[in-house]
């Protein structure tokens, strides 16, 4: 079966907790586990929204076994490439070679705040691909110097890096950022359970290759009460990518998600304590070709709770799936 991964939603989550969490998550067997890197988040009700490196580095200390990834990074504007770098290298070695740095071409939502304004998708494209080559150059070590369109390096070198080389996952969700997952990628990440997008990773160079997915869930003995957290904290993930991406804040997801509906979000997230329904949402991964499936529980005050039930319930299912 998939791997099964846990993951730190920063965006509804203390940085505190996060560190507590995922050593839970380690302690009752989940596979690995990825976290969200924002400077928002998508709605104000979710409340949070930590530096996504600092948690990684506790995380780091923290956990013996789990591996991480950041599910994504987006190294074009908020971040340079060559500090994405340094940074992804210092997890590397603090983790003893258990990072992976997922990479994407971002959202407006985190990377408008840097006042750069927000260029056209495919200029973002032409800006991670540079990005990623300047990131690959500075793993390699040596000193480097890079110019380029949208970026330039002048005689950076890494001092730290990991014993072997931080893997790239980069993300995708059409074919031009398709291309450059095969091209740089030694994993696939995609939100969504596509076949098609998975085959034509595998026919471009990805064969054989990691693919990660994210499944949000809303665990609760009520399934009423799941329905309506879902509802308040994840009705921003309906509008789809192309939509996601463009909008510059949450009260701008607050606007556009108005008319969605509790049922609309209970069709897409399975809610309550039904074990059957998650267990069919992951098979849908699977059966799309998914190596790895990343669980989000919708709403932190909800972790302990979930994590019972993973370990005494969901948990056994995924492993007969």
């Amino acid at each position: 079966m998939a791997e099964i991964g846990y993951t730190m939603m920063c965006e509804q989550t203390p940085a505190r907790q996060l560190v507590d969490d995922v050593v839970t998550a380690e302690r009752v067997g989940f596979d690995y586990a990825v976290i969200s890197d924002h400077y928002f988040p998508w709605l104000e009700e979710m409340g949070h929204s930590p530096y996504a490196w600092s948690v990684l580095g506790a995380v780091a200390h923290a956990t013996d076994r789990l591996p991480l990834m950041t599910y994504v990074t987006c190294p074009i504007m908020r971040y340079h490439p060559a500090v994405v770098a340094q940074k992804a290298a210092t997890m590397g070695v603090l983790s003893e070679g258990r990072f992976t740095l997922g990479l994407g071409a971002g959202e407006n939502l985190n990377e408008h705040v840097v006042g750069h304004g927000w260029p056209p998708v495919n200029t973002r494209h032409e800006m991670f691909r540079e990005a990623i080559d300047i990131i690959r150059e500075l793993f390699d070590g040596g000193y480097r110097t890079y110019r380029g369109e949208f970026f330039d390096i002048d005689s950076a070198k890494l001092f730290d890096l990991p014993d072997r080389p931080v893997p790239l996952a980069v993300a995708a969700s059409g074919d031009q950022s398709l291309d450059i997952a095969a091209e740089y990628g030694d994993a696939l990440v995609s939100t969504d359970p596509e076949r098609e997008l998975v085959e034509k990773f595998a026919a471009s160079g990805g064969q054989g290759k990691p693919v990660y997915g994210q499944l949000a869930i809303s665990y609760d003995p009520d399934r009423d009460a799941a329905v309506e957290r879902a509802h308040r904290l994840w009705r921003w993930s309906l509008p789809g990518w192309k939509v996601m991406a463009e909008l510059p804040a949450p009260v701008n997801f607050a606007a556009a998600t108005e008319t969605v509906r509790p049922d609309d979000v209970a069709k897409k997230v399975p809610c309550g304590p039904d074990v059957d329904a998650v267990v069919e949402a992951v098979r849908q991964y699977t059966d799309a070709g998914f190596t790895h499936v990343a669980l989000v529980q919708i709403g932190s005050e909800h972790q302990r709770e979930f994590f019972d039930w993973w370990e005494k319930e969901l948990l056994p299912a995924l492993r007969r799936l």
